[in-house]
Formats: C-alpha cells, structure tokens, sequence
C-alpha cells in the first residue's frame, strides 16, 4: 500500500514524502540476515507484523539492533529501516475532503554509539495510541510544525478514507516519510460523503464505538486549520 505514495511526485507541493526502504519476509527467519544484506537495508530496523488482525500480537512491533538478532525474527513481517524523527509522529485521518492531523510520541534518535551499545531485539510500545498524544506538550516548534498544509491535501487526493503515520526526518523541515497507511472500516464509508468535513470523523466514530471496535478518533485533538 506504501507503493501508493512512491509513485507520488509531491515535489511542488512544499516538502518531500518518500517512504522508508523496506522488505518483506515471508519464511525461514535464520535466512533474514542475508536478504536484509542483499536487499541493503541498514540497521536499525524496525519489524512489523504482514497481516494486522485485531488481535495484540499483529500490533507488536520490535526494533532490531544488530545483524546476528535477525534471526531471532518470526516472519512473515515487514522490515522498514528506521528514520530519526525527533521522538514525534504525525497521525493523519483522510475522509474524503476532509484532513485532520494529530500529534503523537514516538522513539527517540538513534545513533551509532547507541546501537553499538545495545545489540538485540526490542519491542516497544504502540507510538501512535491516542494515550501518546503529544498536541499539549511543550516541543521545539521546529519538531511540532504540522507538515504543509498544500503537501497534505496533494497527499489526500491519493489516500482518501486512510489513515496515514507520518514522520520529519530529523535535522529537516521539509523531508517526511509516510511509515504506514491503514484503511478505515471500509462498511462506513458509503455513509460518509466526500464533501463532508468534521462531520465525518464524528459519524465514524459513533459507529466504531456502536460496533465495538476500540476508537483511534476519540483522543486526537482539533487541529482548525485543517478541517
């Protein structure tokens, strides 16, 4: 679903998305160590699950340190190489129209001395929870600045009824990389119109929390200028 993204050409629209290099691993976890060598991927990495059910063990994720820890790895998943973002995410709802970003915790850099430091698997908790929101802290405005307002609603007309984790590679103000893209449940969207703004994220939400899925919406924040 990332491929969506590549083959955008967002570079008139103030900033670059691109996506971070990545591989999939379909079997024999003692193998991962060469593919990952042969595919270039660079350390850290981090590993997802291929196929998000629902249930806990499909929303764990790991990131790996070191080369020999690969293939301690339970395949299938999906290894994405890891971008210093400065420790925040940008969670973006597309329905339609209608765009609202919010922001969230994430890891922190990563440098070499640290890797070399600590080798080995880890996992680490979900970031991108409504319980990380970061819109009340007090960030650099450098780290906090939303992505560009043009940049998201270019990016919208490709990724309408997603929702789409965004990051600022570290060091830039207009370089950011979309981690990972999610449909939302895609029985409501006949309900919603495109024309519609806030409204529809309202309406979605009333219907996750009729059916009982856990609702992503309740805990982000307003965000005016992009409604």
């Amino acid at each position: 679903m990332l491929q969506d993204v590549v083959d955008l050409n967002l570079s008139d629209f103030h900033g670059r998305v691109g996506v971070p290099k990545q591989m999939v691993i379909m079997k024999d976890p003692l193998s991962i160590p060469d593919e990952v060598a042969k595919a270039g991927l660079k350390l850290p990495l981090v590993a997802k699950p291929l196929v998000v059910d629902g249930s806990a063990k499909s929303h764990e994720l790991f990131l790996a340190c070191d080369w020999s820890s690969l293939s301690e790895l339970e395949p299938p998943l999906v290894l994405q190489e890891f971008v210093n973002h400065d420790g925040i995410l940008f969670k973006i709802y597309i329905v339609g129209d209608a765009i609202k970003v919010v922001r969230r915790f994430s890891l922190d850099n990563v440098n070499k001395c640290q890797l070399a430091k600590v080798p080995g698997i880890f996992p680490f908790p979900r970031v991108s929870s409504a319980a990380a929101s970061a819109d009340d802290a007090d960030l650099d405005p450098r780290i906090a600045e939303l992505p560009p307002k043009p940049l998201l609603e270019r990016l919208s007309m490709e990724l309408r009824h997603r929702l789409a984790n965004m990051i600022r590679e570290h060091g830039t103000r207009d370089i950011f990389y979309v981690i990972d893209i999610n449909y939302f449940p895609g029985k409501w969207m006949e309900n919603i119109s495109s024309s519609l703004h806030y409204r529809a994220f309202l309406l979605l939400e009333r219907h996750w929390v009729k059916e009982g899925f856990s609702c992503a919406l309740s805990g982000y924040g307003k965000m005016p200028d992009y409604e």
